[in-house]
């Protein structure tokens, strides 16, 4: 697991890390826009491949639109880790329990038990449920609409 995790990083790295990437030498801007280009680059190729004609529009701007927000999200991501590996102090050493930081990681708990009880909801077989039999509506689509009408 280590091992895949270390490839993760190393392969983040050479997009995101300015000391490891071949286009270190460029400023950040220009780094980013780079990026950006290869993206619309390859999700034009990749739509179409995929989509066909009538789709195709639909599909490429989704991709291109999911492709910059990932991007950003990664870049920033990256960005605020690094920063925070910096100046990384604990909050056990510096006895800062600020209530706004228990009560994000109690929400933490909350949502991964809620998401973990969905899911088993999800994958559990319940027949109790398929016992009740449905025969169809109690009224016709016509008998519904009939008070409305003018002709009763």
């Amino acid at each position: 697991m280590e091992s895949i995790k270390n490839w993760m990083v190393d392969a983040a790295n050479i997009l995101f890390d300015d000391s490891k990437n071949d286009l270190r030498s460029l400023p950040k801007t220009v780094r980013l826009q780079i990026l950006l280009v290869l993206s619309f680059i390859w999700t034009t190729v990749f739509s179409l491949y995929v989509f066909s004609y009538t789709t195709f529009a639909f599909g490429w701007a989704g991709f291109i639109c999911g492709t910059y927000r990932i991007i950003f999200a990664v870049y920033m991501t990256f960005k605020h880790f690094h920063k925070a590996e910096e100046k990384s102090t604990s909050v056990f050493k510096t006895k800062n329990f600020d209530p706004f930081k228990i009560m994000v990681i109690v929400f933490v708990i909350v949502f991964i038990f809620i998401f973990s009880k969905g899911i088993e909801v999800l994958t559990s077989p319940n027949p109790s449920s398929y016992s009740i039999p449905y025969d169809g509506p109690s009224k016709s689509v016509f008998e519904k609409w009939l008070p409305f009408s003018k002709d009763k």
